[in-house]
């Protein structure tokens, strides 16, 4: 399994070669993904109890998430609880499934060493006419896959340059006014995707989704592809200046508080560019790419 699994031939192309930084969107989800997870699936996470309530998140806008003691008992979801709230106009998420399930995990891990970027799953169920999340943007690629109904993908182009981690994270960033700004100038880009088509979404790029079907559910995998960065490389280059004894040394209250600590900036400098300088990049990039293929977690 690969990134063949999510997109057709023509997407996984673009993604390997060019990374796009523009919204673009594929027909034809491979039928090969329904042997990994299938709207059925979903549903009967929802009405079974089976998913730990730890990774499921409940929201309609214009309301924040809500408690998740509302549908859950000894870290289960409650089964009838969650039908019972998507009845009601209640965006389901499943959360992190390449954790709890293990067709999806091998799906993530497939895509992680096609890559070398760590690869996490969500699922959404959006009942018709109903919104769950408003307006953010992720620190990452997505890949939206519209498993069944249809999705209107209200889309701005980035407030800030390829975002990640903490840095210019929507939640925590956030200024009302930037809604009101975009409700008042109408999107840069729409797309009703249906069923059966994907949405790929580079990181920073803004979306307000809502199921805008009069009957039918909305049900739609996020794939987050963690991109690996120049910073990420250089925060793994200076990981082992710790076997510098002297970089280990305790920076003493005198200094903290005094002068003296200017001179401890001036001379860690001086240090991490000698190790820099003998940094054995064969042997490192090696190591680096070791990372990329085994670190599970999103981290870039």
């Amino acid at each position: 399994m690969s990134l063949k699994l999510l997109l057709p031939e023509a997407g996984v192309k673009d993604l390997m070669t060019t990374w796009p930084d523009e919204v673009r969107v594929y027909d034809g989800v491979p039928a090969e993904l329904d042997r990994v997870v299938s709207t059925e699936d979903l549903y009967d996470w929802i009405d079974t109890g089976c998913v730990p309530a730890a990774e499921v998140a409940v929201v309609k806008s214009p309301s924040p998430s809500i408690n998740p003691l509302s549908f859950s008992a000894n870290g289960r979801t409650t089964p009838g609880r969650l039908r019972y709230l998507l009845d009601n106009g209640y965006t389901i998420r499943f959360g992190h499934m390449e954790r709890v399930t293990p067709k999806i995990h091998r799906l993530a891990k497939a895509v992680q060493q096609e890559t070398g970027y760590s690869t996490f799953v969500h699922a959404f169920v959006t009942p018709a006419g109903e919104q769950g999340l408003r307006h953010h943007w992720d620190q990452q690629m997505t890949l939206a896959i519209q498993l069944a109904g249809e999705k209107r993908w209200n889309l701005w182009e980035p407030l800030f340059p390829a975002p990640m981690r903490d840095y210019h994270d929507s939640s925590l960033t956030w200024q009302e006014k930037w809604r009101e700004d975009w409700t008042a100038a109408g999107p840069d880009v729409t797309i009703d995707l249906k069923a059966g088509q994907i949405l790929v979404l580079p990181r920073g790029w803004v979306h307000d989704p809502h199921n805008i079907g009069d009957t039918e559910d909305s049900v739609h995998l996020t794939i987050a592809i963690g991109e690996r960065t120049p910073y990420w490389a250089a925060e793994e280059m200076i990981k082992d200046a710790i076997n510098d004894e002297s970089l280990r040394r305790t920076i003493a209250p005198a200094e903290m508080t005094g002068l003296g600590l200017h001179d401890v900036v001036e001379d860690t400098r001086s240090k991490l560019i000698a190790y820099l300088q003998t940094l054995d990049t064969e042997a490192f990039t090696s190591h680096l790419r070791h990372l990329g293929y085994t670190t599970l977690e999103y981290n870039h």
